[in-house]
């Protein structure tokens, strides 16, 4: 079999993608993701009587340890695969991404294993925020001035 008729094979039997689907629900489930910030920030801010921008700072490490969490214990990538973008974009997916690596390679030690991999996936996420900000706050400079 040449590799054209192999492509052609493949590309038959592939399940069909349900995008319209995957799309409201990744909608809906990073809209609950959302909602849950929020309900974090306003119950923090509540209980501990700090302002809210302190109490975003919580719930953000909040979900961070709970995207960290759910990987740990296995049950991030079954969320994803239901949830899509909805779990993958917000924070929790960054924290899933670096603990996945983190959990693949900790077998290798921690310099060479855990400390070498760590941010395999979640370093093009840092190396591109980083730039993306920089040219977002020249152009803010630019523009209006500081």
């Amino acid at each position: 079999m040449i590799k054209q008729e192999y492509k052609t094979l493949v590309k038959k039997n592939l399940p069909k993608e349900n995008r319209l689907r995957n799309s409201f629900v990744a909608f809906f489930i990073g809209g609950l993701m959302g909602v849950l910030a929020q309900l974090l920030t306003d119950l923090y801010s509540y209980l501990f009587e700090i302002t809210v921008t302190q109490a975003t700072t919580f719930a953000i490490v909040t979900l961070i340890f709970l995207g960290c969490l759910l990987t740990g214990l296995g049950f991030f990538d079954k969320m994803v695969h239901f949830a899509r973008a909805g779990l993958i974009i917000p924070i929790a997916g960054f924290a899933h991404s670096m603990m996945s690596a983190t959990l693949e390679y900790k077998k290798e030690g921690l310099v060479t294993g855990i400390g070498a991999n760590m941010f395999k996936l979640a370093g093009t996420v840092i190396v591109y925020g980083v730039v993306s900000a920089f040219f977002f706050g020249l152009l803010n400079y630019i523009i209006f001035g500081g």
